[in-house]
């Protein structure tokens, strides 16, 4: 098998076949599309990781194909954006080979996607994956049997081994096309058109325009007078396909006692329990502010600022550009109060790389432990006050990475109003990695207790604004329906593959906007016009607020990137020119201040320009009346530490 993951050749009618991995949320099949094509890809231990559809190449029985790896779906009927994108890439796309990837742990989930698969009547593999987890849990899977009543080959495989790979590379080049056993009672031998997928059409009925989709299928006239006879039927449909596949199941599998209680259903239990699950979150949340806080932002930060950048290269470049270039405005421009190398490329690199590399390898262990599940049962109870679920936990947590990439997966909410909400509390309260890292680091110098106080303040507006909104939005929440995976040793390889590809992503996108916003900052500032910024700001800044008047730059600064804004408080902090109670207030309205501009286009793109703009409308104000009636508070009481 040869693999790759840019497209390089085409089939016999001049384009790539195709081949879809389909199948249920976290069930390996990003990490399967890793195996099979060769390219990395953000594989997670939670549902909804695979938001953007990630395509791939590779080679089968000397044919070029191209390798879909759609998002994570429960039904093939849509209940979220994630599960629509993958149903519309099996209609519009028409894959030749369909790959469903399925947890052997849970057979009745399996069958029941694959009896939907199977009326859609293109050649299938059925791969069994986790069937490791699976034999550990007394769970024999008759794979046998399930090839004899739909007709298609199975395999079990163990993706993070690699076990079954190659067998399931051999069966691609000659798949079988499904049987379909399944027959509705409720609408009998009169469902039956040739192969078109009558009874799942019924099924789309209960949402969508089936006659829609009968087009987009290409169907004939007949499709529609079988639809128009039984028309309302598709939830009956749905009900009687749900009862075959468990009368079905038992036959599939042989079960058997555990021999012992493992330590990781133990761990398990302990985590999602609100007696253990505490002081646990505790422990995790400890041990993630001394990894990134303290070694992350305050050990590699001093070594790699001072140590490198300080001591050595911004030095080398200043001598090197007086010498031998002469140039006064070129030596501004590079190493100047806004030069692209002592503080664009010093912010990036010096400050926020090793901030970032740090939270994202803790974070690939939260992840593959399948740990974040867990605090999603646990935070539950939290989020319902907000119009919310626990499953709202996913993004708010990957928004403590980025907040851009978190808003994309809020598609795996189950409603608008949820969708809207969740973005509303990332672009207001939840700071990305660096600008954590940042606030660990200039916090986390003072005490413990002005950490708290600072994240005590913060959830305090996330609580407030997430109530309110979901008591005043339109609109109704999803129910909470959530699979949670095993407590799993994690592999090490996995995590700094993971770490690597975030890594490069981050100094991909954040390196040029880093530089984009220091020649911006440079040119204001030729041009005497960052003066004029902070002079218009000051009554705000240095009124309201209590601030220096130069940290109007860093609110400029934030809008660009939180992290660029942050690592500017970094340096006044560190340069003396701020004191504890206007570092918390700086950091406070920072965090709750506008998102960064990546972010502000991502919520246009969900949810309209409109709406986007009210949440710009809303966030601004409410950041700077958070940050007057705490500086007010603090100047008139003290600081509670």
């Amino acid at each position: 098998m040869e693999c790759g993951s840019d497209a390089g050749g085409t089939g016999p009618s001049g384009v790539f076949k195709k081949i879809a991995l389909v199948g249920n949320p976290n069930v390996g099949k990003s990490l399967l599309f890793m195996r099979l094509t060769g390219r990395y890809v953000t594989v997670s231990n939670y549902p909804g990781t695979t938001v953007e559809v990630t395509r791939g190449t590779m080679r089968v029985g000397g044919e070029e194909y191209e390798v879909i790896d759609t998002p994570g779906i429960n039904s093939l009927v849509p209940q979220s954006e994630d599960e629509r994108v993958t149903r519309d890439i099996l209609i519009d796309e028409k894959p030749d080979i369909i790959v469903q990837v399925a947890d052997a742990k849970n057979v009745t989930r399996t069958l029941f996607v694959l009896s939907q698969l199977s009326e859609m009547q293109r050649p299938t593999v059925l791969v069994l994956n986790l069937i490791d987890e699976a034999r550990s849990r007394g769970i024999d899977i008759r794979e046998r049997v399930i090839s004899d009543v739909f007709g298609i080959d199975v395999v079990k495989t163990v993706a993070t081994e690699g076990t079954g790979v190659a067998q399931l590379t051999k069966l691609l080049r000659h798949p079988h096309t499904p049987r379909n056993p399944f027959q509705a009672p409720s609408i009998g031998d009169g469902g039956s058109v040739g192969s078109a997928p009558v009874q799942l059409l019924l099924e789309w009925s209960q949402y969508e325009d089936a006659g829609a989709l009968a087009g987009r299928l290409g169907l004939n006239g007949l499709v529609s007078e079988a639809l128009g006879r039984h028309k309302g039927l598709g939830r009956s449909v749905s009900r009687e396909r749900m009862a075959y596949v468990e009368k079905l199941a038992p036959q599939m599998r042989v079960e058997s006692a555990p021999s012992r209680i493992r330590w990781a259903e133990l761990t398990g239990r302990w985590t999602r329990e609100p007696l253990t699950g505490l002081p646990i979150l505790a422990a995790v949340l400890a041990g993630m502010y001394y990894f990134v806080g303290v070694l992350g932002a305050g050990v590699l930060v001093d070594a790699i600022e001072d140590g490198i950048f300080g001591r050595y290269l911004t030095p080398l470049l200043t001598a090197f550009l007086e010498k031998w270039v002469g140039i006064q405005f070129l030596t501004d421009l590079v190493v100047g109060k806004y030069g692209l190398f002592s503080v664009g490329l010093t912010y990036a690199f010096a400050i926020v790389l090793p901030v970032v590399t740090t939270f994202f390898l803790a974070f690939g262990l939260l992840e593959d432990s399948g740990y974040l599940p867990r605090l999603a049962i646990l935070s539950d109870r939290i989020f319902r006050l907000m119009g919310l679920n626990g499953k709202a936990i996913l993004p708010m947590v990957l928004g403590l990475g980025c907040d851009t990439m978190a808003t994309l997966t809020t598609r795996i909410l189950g409603s608008r109003k949820e969708r809207m909400i969740t973005t509303l509390l990332l672009a207001l309260g939840v700071p990305c990695s660096a600008q954590l890292g940042v606030i660990l680091g200039l916090l986390g110098g003072y005490s413990v207790g002005a950490l708290v106080f600072f994240f005590s303040v913060i959830l305090l507006q996330i609580i407030i604004v997430g109530t309110l909104s979901g008591r005043f939005l339109p609109g109704k929440r999803s129910d909470f329906i959530f699979e949670i995976p095993p407590i799993r040793m994690v592999q090490w390889r996995n995590i700094l593959l993971k770490t690597g590809v975030r890594v490069k992503w981050f100094l991909k996108e954040a390196v040029p906007l880093f530089l984009a916003g220091t020649v911006i900052l440079f040119t204001l500032d030729k041009m005497h016009l960052l003066s004029g910024i902070v002079r218009a700001f000051e009554p705000v800044v240095t009124g309201l607020l209590g601030l220096p008047a130069r940290t109007a730059e860093v609110f400029v600064m934030g809008f660009l990137r939180r992290d660029y804004g942050a690592a500017g408080l970094f340096t006044m902090a560190e340069s003396g020119l701020l004191t504890l109670p206007q570092i918390l207030v700086s950091l406070t309205v920072l965090t709750l201040f506008v998102p960064c501009i990546a972010n502000f286009f991502v919520i246009v793109k969900e949810h309209g320009v409109a709406r986007a703009l009210l949440v710009v409308g809303f966030i601004t104000p409410y950041a700077i009346g958070v940050g007057t009636v705490l500086n007010f508070a603090i100047r008139r009481l003290g600081l509670p530490f």
